[in-house]
């Protein structure tokens, strides 16, 4: 009897876990860490889609303005239009969606963690936190998603070089490869200050302002993730981000396309901010924000649609339980 009640009162011997509910756990927390990134890509990818003709129209006005010629988008669509055809208004959509992967998920990913990171429990967090998350996130991105940045602009713009000087690059891939064979690894981040300071602005503008519309309109008495709250926030959101990139996006599209002289060699700015000096010299301060209604177009609808989809995937996500 002694020895029975002894076997029964040893401790339940500890079974190890089910590898299999390991590698689930292992997944899960995989997945709730791309989440952020693959949502924003996902988001990124569809607003380029929709809104990737403006974009070409907009490149072409700031590139056509800055050589003297004309800034209607009108007339620059039917130029486009007239020279590569309806196809032409996609050009570089492989680079642009490349840099949707990289730059919008990063961007847009980092933001989400770093304001989840930022926020007290209890209390609502301040616009400069988020401020500071939208900058971060901004330029680290921009760096990120640079080489396909350089590699859109330069499709975008290459059809008005002369043929001599055209660089025919047939997608992004070869881009890259013909970028880093040409002018080196350290070619593919030609133009990083200037983009990663457009990112931070734009960021600001978009998702800083996108957070604090969000507030105000709560405030205010909109329902909370309703649809007139995202939408209204997003628009707002727009238009703050046109207005603060657009000089540095300028700048940027300037550096990224020049082409050093046939004859001198020399490149016809030194850096970002020798051709924003430049810029105000032959054109005044609004020189910087040249083609505004256009970029407008642009920038306004591509955030609105990012900052829609981004919340659609992440119920998305939720309703599938990831």
């Amino acid at each position: 009897l002694a020895q029975a009640r002894s076997i029964c009162t040893q401790p339940a011997v500890q079974r190890p876990e089910a590898p299999q509910h390991r590698s689930q756990e292992g997944a899960m927390d995989a997945w709730k860490a791309c989440k952020p990134f693959v949502t924003g890509s996902i988001s990124g990818c569809m607003a380029t889609v929709c809104v990737q003709p403006i974009d070409m129209i907009k490149v072409r006005i700031q590139i056509g303005g800055a050589e003297g010629g004309s800034t209607n988008p009108f007339e620059v669509a039917r130029k486009l239009i007239r020279e590569d055809g309806v196809s032409g208004m996609y050009r570089g959509l492989s680079a642009g969606l490349t840099r949707q992967v990289f730059y919008t998920g990063a961007r847009l990913g980092l933001y989400d963690i770093f304001t989840e990171a930022a926020k007290v429990p209890g209390e609502k967090t301040p616009f400069w936190k988020t401020t500071v998350c939208a900058l971060g996130a901004g330029g680290l991105a921009a760096i990120v998603g640079n080489p396909a940045d350089l590699s859109l602009i330069r499709m975008q713009a290459d059809t008005m070089l002369p043929e001599a000087e055209r660089r025919n690059y047939r997608g992004v891939g070869h881009a890259f490869s013909s970028i880093v064979r040409d002018e080196g690894m350290g070619g593919l981040f030609k133009g990083a200050v200037p983009t990663a300071t457009r990112a931070m602005a734009l960021n600001f503008g978009m998702l800083g302002f996108n957070t604090a519309a969000k507030d105000a309109l709560a405030d205010l008495g909109v329902k909370k993730d309703s649809a007139a709250q995202v939408f209204g926030a997003s628009a707002i959101a727009g238009f703050f981000a046109s207005f603060f990139s657009l000089p540095f996006d300028y700048v940027k599209t300037q550096v990224q396309k020049m082409k050093p002289n046939p004859v001198t060699g020399e490149l016809p700015f030194k850096g970002p901010l020798d051709c924003a000096m430049k810029q105000v010299q032959a054109g005044g301060i609004t020189r910087l924000w040249t083609g505004f209604p256009t970029y407008y177009v642009r920038i306004a609808p591509h955030a609105m649609i990012t900052l829609i989809a981004q919340d659609n995937v992440k119920k998305l996500w939720d309703s599938m339980g990831l």
